[in-house]
């Protein structure tokens, strides 16, 4: 068997993953909702060591704790990974916060965005090369930033920052030589002292949800670690199988999801001026989308 026919189950499996993670991050707002009176610092700590609770028990079933202690065992993987921890510790702050402030326009218009920075950290960590079309769809989405943060009379912080922390934190993931759910292991592990001490604190103090709020509220806290971990393994799988250009593909369906969940669910307003941004920035993805497209013809037919 060729090496490239060996390649296509893995390059099947890692599509289907990266789908599936990124159609559960499309609908993740309608999850979040109910969730919006719960301080948004103690659904990230639930989330924190429910997941962790989650990938430990899985990893112990399938017998593959010791791989855990490989990967906390090698320093070098340790602090990059402390460092993925961080970013999407930042990123899921951000993201809860903007949920529940009906914010959900803004946080699809960073995943949105996330794509084209994908392309800017190749450039700039890879030494990827850019052709004439993608570098028109990178200048085409700073035009929309641009136009959307002097129309606004401020940049839009919070879709940058939320493609800023999670592109760094899936170009970390690819680069760094640990499989899955290992590293998903490692990060929840290395955030539990924290997000447990803050629990912790809170039920000190007479606070917190977990067993103050209403049953589903904190049944949503509980189960927060299913459809945070769920993803993020999806994810970690994903990119460590098939090619970044691809996930930058992929990427597309999340905010596309996040945008009509905003639209028709939650009503948020999409004025003029929010329209002109957003059309910017899809033109832009359609401009990559259509480079993408011509390269993969272009491969199948070498």
């Amino acid at each position: 068997m060729s090496d490239t026919a060996a390649a296509h189950p893995h390059a099947a499996a890692g599509v289907g993953a990266g789908l599936a993670a990124f159609v559960i991050w499309g609908v993740f707002p309608l999850y979040l909702k109910p969730l919006h009176a719960v301080p948004p610092l103690e659904v990230i700590a639930h989330r924190v060591v429910w997941s962790c609770v989650l990938v430990l028990a899985v990893m112990a079933w399938r017998g593959e704790l010791g791989q855990l202690r490989v990967t906390l065992a090698h320093r070098g993987n340790l602090w990059r990974l402390a460092l993925t921890a961080t970013l999407v510790s930042i990123n899921w702050l951000i993201y809860v916060w903007a949920v529940a402030q009906g914010r959900v326009l803004e946080t699809s218009l960073g995943y949105f965005i996330n794509p084209l920075l994908n392309v800017l950290m190749g450039v700039v960590v890879l030494a990827e090369r850019l052709n004439r079309r993608q570098w028109t769809a990178v200048a085409v989405a700073t035009a929309a930033v641009l136009y959307l943060s002097i129309a606004a009379g401020g940049v839009p912080w919070i879709a940058l920052a939320l493609a800023l922390s999670f592109g760094l934190y899936g170009l970390l993931r690819k680069l760094i030589h640990v499989e899955a759910l290992p590293g998903l292991g490692a990060e929840t592990l290395l955030l539990l002292p924290l997000a447990a001490g803050y629990l912790l604190l809170e039920r000190l103090r007479g606070g917190g949800a977990l067993g103050h709020a209403d049953l589903p509220i904190q049944a949503l806290l509980v189960g927060s670690g299913f459809a945070t971990a769920t993803p993020l393994f999806l994810f970690a799988y994903a990119a460590r199988r098939i090619a970044y250009s691809t996930v930058g593909v992929l990427q597309y369906i999340a905010p596309s999801l996040q945008f009509a969940c905003g639209i028709w669910f939650f009503h948020e307003s999409f004025e003029r001026t929010r329209a002109v941004g957003f059309g910017l920035i899809w033109i832009a993805l359609a401009i990559y989308a259509f480079d993408g497209l011509l390269r993969a013809r272009r491969h199948l037919g070498a």
